[in-house]
């Protein structure tokens, strides 16, 4: 297991859309693992492998560390609720800052896992604001899109400023 330099926002390659995954081998597997380090250093409860600069519709969360790690190939939401919540949000790409964006409150995804083997998983509160939040990152849409122009303006200028020290 490797920790991988994480891309840092404003890197055009965050707002490319990931290639599906079709090899389950053990370069897939070694990449998962390496995401989970990545992760865990950075720190943060989510990444996906588009945060390391690589194009691959690969997620890895941890959000209760009893329930271990999870690893998510090729996530699509397939179900989402008509409710909204608002929860505080913020990106291993983009550290220091951090904003309220409105998410579904629950979501049925489906998945495969790293052998290839398909799922599908109920979610809701954090977990399904992760997931809405690193399907976006997968599909190109960095976090902060999620915000009105002038909150993300804000955004941008704060962590500018926290980049420069």
């Amino acid at each position: 297991m490797t920790i991988r330099p994480i891309v840092r926002y404003p890197d055009p390659r965050l707002a490319l859309p990931a290639e599906p995954v079709s090899m389950f081998d053990d370069a897939l597997r070694e990449l998962a693992a390496d995401l989970l380090e990545t992760m865990h250093a950075a720190p943060g409860i989510g990444i996906t492998a588009p945060h390391i600069g690589v194009a691959l519709r690969v997620v890895v969360l941890e959000l209760d560390k009893s329930e271990g790690p999870r690893t998510y190939v090729n996530p699509e939401i397939i179900r989402a609720s008509g409710e909204m919540i608002l929860h505080k949000e913020g990106s291993v790409s983009m550290p220091g800052v951090n904003d309220e964006v409105e998410r579904h409150a629950r979501l049925r995804i489906r998945y495969q896992d790293t052998d290839g083997n398909m799922h599908t998983e109920e979610s809701d509160g954090l977990r399904a604001v992760c997931h809405q939040h690193e399907i976006d990152q997968l599909d190109g849409v960095f976090w902060i899109r999620r915000l009105s122009r002038l909150k993300r303006e804000r955004l941008i200028k704060r962590f500018e400023k926290l980049s420069r020290g």
